[in-house]
């Protein structure tokens, strides 16, 4: 399809305006971590690199980095266990009520964050009866982070057939065998970049984190939301900003890396 001139300069001035939208904010935060201001007012009056510094020397903050690679690294662990389980059984067999299953699988991504968090701090506190704890929002990050992985592990699902898994079990291999040095080889990529979307997801939720997280859990954006106000912490809250956002940045590059790879392959 062939845009004209007319339609061509719009899509890119609309674009550019969505872009500067989306970009320009982020590069306020990132002068304002280098601000002498203390209370982020701009144009920044000055330079300076105390901000960084007071920032890795603050133990809180490393303490919530800390929290937050755990909370992402377990949460991870568990949506590409259960997300690569569930897409397997959804793509290779059918049963009574598949779509359906289908659909709650997706339905936590796509709910808004505070729903999924009441719910979620309603079943342990009142169903469950279980204390909020970091181990609560693994749970809670978990059941939105098994959507990435099923979206990726299905889609490569999809894509690859069955007719390798079926020549393996006619050449006498179980399904263990099958699934070992047949079908996984060619899930890695679709399961590292599941990986990497589902940590960068969870590493920077707060809203349900919020919700699920008792009161001496903090994770990197709570405790971002909670000094952003105090007096002089707000350049501090800047640097963390920065480095979140830097953070979320690279695991996200890598897995559309990997999935343009995969399909440059194809």
């Amino acid at each position: 399809m062939r845009l004209g001139t007319s339609a061509r300069v719009t899509l890119a001035i609309v674009t550019g305006i969505i872009l500067l939208a989306v970009y320009v904010p982020l590069f306020v935060v990132l002068v304002n971590s280098f601000s002498t201001s203390t209370s982020l007012s701009w144009p920044p009056p000055g330079f300076t690199l105390e901000w960084w510094a007071k920032a890795f020397e603050s133990q809180g903050a490393r303490d919530a980095v800390a929290t937050s690679i755990l909370v992402a690294i377990a949460s991870t662990a568990i949506a590409l266990v259960l997300g690569t389980l569930i897409s397997m059984a959804l793509q290779r067999f059918d049963f009574f009520g598949k779509q359906t299953v289908n659909l709650l699988i997706i339905l936590p991504i796509a709910l808004p964050g505070i729903i999924t968090g009441i719910a979620l701090n309603n079943f342990f506190r009142t169903i469950m009866g279980v204390p909020l704890s970091i181990w609560t929002v693994v749970i809670a990050h978990a059941t939105f982070c098994i959507v990435t992985v099923f979206n990726n592990v299905i889609a490569r699902l999809r894509r690859m057939g069955t007719s390798l898994e079926e020549a393996s079990a006619d050449l006498g291999a179980g399904v263990w065998t099958t699934f070992r040095l047949v079908t996984f080889p060619q899930l890695r990529s679709a399961l590292l970049a599941g990986g990497l979307l589902a940590f960068a997801l969870s590493f920077d939720e707060i809203i349900v984190t919020t919700f699920t997280a008792g009161s001496g859990v903090a994770t990197l954006p709570i405790f971002i939301l909670n000094n952003m106000f105090r007096p002089s912490q707000a350049p501090i809250v800047a640097v963390i900003a920065v480095v979140l956002v830097v953070v979320s940045i690279v695991p996200i590059y890598l897995a559309q890396r990997l999935s343009g790879s995969e399909q440059t392959h194809r």
